[in-house]
This record gives structure tokens, sequence and C-alpha cells, in this order.
């Protein structure tokens, strides 16, 4: 699978996987967004299809993961490692020193990756995400960046 900026042409692709992904999904608009904003997002595809997607905010040497996601029937194979191993990559070589995420207490497979790849949890936000009951809280996570050797 490669690995290319996110273009507008896929919107509808990218989105098509963040509602099968989430029981929350992000509108097409907030993917429109940020990519007006000039925020890094990026694909995963495989000989056209899009597969998982990621995107991040940087500014004053901080990144921020806004959303990170693998296609349901594609998790568990590796790419959420590689998509995240790139967003990393890609902070650092834009001068961030950290980078910050928040993920639900609920997904446990993210939470393992993120700790698996250097993250480390750092505080929580109380009812952040919303849930069918109501809310959820967010773990909030970070990794410092080293500049590599």
């Amino acid at each position: 699978m490669g690995l290319r900026p996110m273009r507008e042409d896929d919107l509808v692709a990218v989105h098509a996987i963040e509602a099968r992904a989430y029981e929350f999904p992000w509108s097409v608009g907030i993917f429109r967004d940020c990519l007006r904003a000039d925020y890094p997002c990026w694909v995963m595809h495989d000989q056209g299809r899009i597969e998982g997607y990621f995107l991040m905010s940087i500014a004053a040497g901080e990144a921020h993961v806004l959303n990170v996601c693998v296609a349901p029937e594609l998790q568990g194979q590796g790419h959420g490692r590689r998509l995240l191993q790139a967003l990393v990559q890609i902070a650092r070589g834009r001068g961030a020193a950290r980078i910050f995420l928040e993920v639900r207490p609920s997904n446990i497979g993210a939470i393992g990756l993120y700790h698996r790849e250097g993250f480390n949890e750092i505080g929580r936000r109380p009812r952040y995400y919303p849930a069918r009951d109501g809310r959820e809280d967010a773990l909030v996570m970070a990794m410092e960046l080293f500049p590599e050797d």
C-alpha cells in the first residue's frame, strides 16, 4: 500500500471509511475544512482504492492527531501502525517536538498501538466524545519527538 497527501476528490471514499469505522463519524465538511486549512492529511491506498487516512494539525512545535483510521475490514494487519509511523515522521519533519492525541478509553486496540509506538497517557478529558449513553471521556496521550540521529 502507498501513502500520499489527501485530495479533495478523496473525501467521498475517506468519509465512507469513517462512517463504517465510527458510530459518530466526522462529516465530509470537517475533512474538507482540514484540507482547506492545509493540515497534513494523508491517505493510504492500494491500487487507487483508499484504505485508511490520518489528519493532524501542527503549530508552535506541537502536532495534534485529529483522526487516524483504517477501513474496518483491514484493521489488525499493521496498517494503523504504518499510518501512525508516517504521521510521526511528517510531524518531526515539520518541526514538531511532541505529538498529542485523544482516544476513547473503550478503544483498547488503539491505546495498545499508541503505547507500543511510544505514546504515554498524560491526562483525561471528561465527557469529550459523544456516546450512545451520553458522553465518553478521552484519554490524552503524548509522545516526545527527538531528532533522529
